[in-house]
């Protein structure tokens, strides 16, 4: 059973960065894709980037391309997410997750093994 722990999370103004860190026990994290995905209240769970499973491939939502960056440290079984520029729209919960398919899915239900999340709030 993969444990995922989110962290890094907190406030920022806008314009300014955070990175935020999925710290993953068991397993290591070669065996999985991973993402990262957010929620705010009352809306669907949103695909934000993603990392392959080999290659270490990468995949951004158009409204983070150039802005995020997602990386994954294989040796400290730790995947992260540099966010810059923020806006105040990307306030939100954020939650790393983890499946063991070769592809590189951007739906929530492909996804086995998911963080409890970390909030991020973005101050205009």
């Amino acid at each position: 059973q993969e444990q995922l722990v989110e962290s890094g999370g907190g406030l920022v103004q806008a314009g300014g960065s955070l990175k935020l860190a999925c710290a993953a026990s068991g397993r290591t994290i070669n065996y999985y894709a991973m993402a990262w995905f957010r929620q705010t209240r009352g809306k669907e769970r949103e695909f934000v980037a993603a990392v392959s499973r080999i290659g270490g491939m990468t995949y951004y939502a158009d409204s983070v391309k150039d802005r995020f960056a997602i990386s994954r440290d294989n040796a400290k079984n730790t995947l992260y997410l540099q966010m810059s520029s923020l806006k105040p729209e990307d306030t939100a919960v954020y939650y790393c997750a983890a499946t063991e398919t070769y592809n590189v899915p951007r739906t929530v239900g492909t996804y086995d093994y998911w963080g409890q999340g970390t909030q991020v709030t973005v101050s205009s």
